[in-house]
């Protein structure tokens, strides 16, 4: 029996590269592929990439001029770019870096073996086409039934129809396509049954889920986490990224009434200013926005609220500024990502006149000195509250294990009863810094 090759994978950017990295290494186990957690005893090397942040291409090309070495080394290894960047510059990453030998969008993802295959054979390979073939179900055959851990992802469905003038994703990952009900319950129960307790619910717009329902007509997101909660053995649903204007009532409803459906919701904002969401094409305002907030803290008070926010976006004012700072003094977040606008080449907003890198420095650390506030205060009011908590693994202390409660606070406690893949009801204690400590309630 010969023996397996390794694959090496490193994965940036979002939970859905999560999601697309782990359905690309089953895909490569049935390939003879096992992965490694190094590159220096790798056969192939895929860079599974992130085209949001800025110089990101810049970014990848430096990662794989750190394996010239290893390729010179060793001419089989096999060198792969995947993802985003792939997507928006598969044919210039070939011209540009000799030693790739494939690249592959993230539409295309179900063909890596055919072009491992292909690259074994000595010929250069790329795909970034947008197949009409069902990636997700290719995928989900191929994968293997190895015992998983108590979370996972689950993409629901893909890209994005709003175009906002700073995103790339309409352009990397294509329109708004959106699995079938019952193509999306069949992994649930495939992957509770290799121990899954937890499904994340993934799209770039997942809250505008629209995939053919049992009955043939379309469903909603709500319909479809209806139809997960009657799946026997997964405890809890969470679902990302959505976008106000997707936001449904019947998803609001379902957040007061789905036991399974846990109390935290991240949906971004970006800004709090009116002129710059139109600038930034949102299309809904600051006060639709609140509006909506309190619709759904009407429905499930509990709830805890992500966001994410750019600071400095393109004619930004001082008093646009201080629009954003105000919404997010009203709304209170436990959560949240900021960021300093950066240009994506193709997109409307990086053909504006930018803002000076000081001004949105100075601005940024004013937006994260506030969320930091909020989410320390929202995380000490946790001290003395019930939560159930789904144990993940061993902390770093003997005895100890970490999980994830309902709101998605890191919690640890220190109790030798506690295995991975429990859920329990533990009682909050303390407050640290990025974590709360507990007790383990008798069951």
């Amino acid at each position: 029996m010969s023996e397996a090759k390794k694959l090496y994978i490193k994965t940036y950017g979002c939970q859905m590269n999560v999601y697309d990295s782990e359905r690309m290494a089953e895909a490569m186990g049935g390939a003879g592929y096992v992965e490694t957690d190094t590159p220096d005893d790798a056969d192939m090397i895929l860079l599974n990439t992130c085209h949001i942040r800025e110089k990101a291409a810049e970014k990848v090309y430096s990662e794989l001029g750190r394996f010239k070495g290893l390729k010179d080394a060793k001419p089989d290894l096999k060198i792969g770019v995947a993802g985003c960047v792939a997507q928006a510059e598969g044919e210039e990453i070939m011209r540009r870096q000799p030693m790739v030998d494939l690249v592959v969008g993230p539409q295309s993802y179900h063909n890596l073996p055919a072009l491992e295959a292909k690259a074994r054979g000595g010929d250069k390979a790329l795909d970034t086409q947008f197949p009409l073939d069902d990636k997700f179900e290719t995928l989900r055959k191929r994968g293997g039934k190895a015992k998983r851990g108590p979370t996972a992802f689950l993409t629901v469905q893909e890209g994005c129809d709003k175009f906002c003038a700073f995103c790339v994703v309409p352009y990397t990952r294509g329109a708004e396509v959106s699995r079938p009900v019952s193509r999306i319950v069949d992994e649930a129960k495939e992957l509770v049954e290799r121990g899954v307790r937890e499904l994340t619910l993934l799209g770039q717009n997942v809250n505008a889920y629209h995939g053919e329902g049992p009955d043939g007509n379309d469903w909603s997101l709500a319909q479809l986490i209806w139809e997960l909660d009657k799946v026997d053995g997964l405890e809890r649903i969470r679902f990302t990224t959505s976008h106000p204007n997707d936001m449904s009532d019947d998803l609001i409803a379902a957040h007061g009434e789905c036991a399974k459906l846990m109390p935290y919701l991240h949906l971004p904002v970006q800004s709090g200013s009116d002129r710059i969401l139109k600038r930034m094409n949102r299309s809904h305002t600051a006060e639709s926005y609140i509006r909506l907030i309190e619709r759904i803290r009407a429905a499930r008070p509990d709830i805890l609220l992500s966001g994410d926010f750019i600071v400095g976006f393109p004619e930004e004012t001082e008093a646009d500024f201080a629009d954003t700072m105000a919404l997010i003094e009203e709304v209170r977040y436990g959560y949240a990502y900021s960021f300093k606008y950066s240009t994506r080449p193709g997109t409307p907003a990086a053909e504006r006149a930018q803002l000076d890198e000081e001004v949105k420095t100075e601005r940024l650390h004013r937006l994260q000195a506030l969320i930091t506030e909020q989410q320390r205060a929202i995380q000490d009011a946790m001290v003395g509250r019930e939560v159930g908590v789904l144990f993940e693994k061993a902390g770093r202390r003997d005895g100890q294990m970490v999980g994830k409660s309902d709101y998605l606070h890191a919690v640890h406690v220190s109790d030798s009863t506690v295995q991975s893949g429990d859920l329990r009801r533990v009682e909050i204690i303390e407050s640290g810094a990025n974590s709360l400590g507990g007790r383990v309630l008798p069951a």
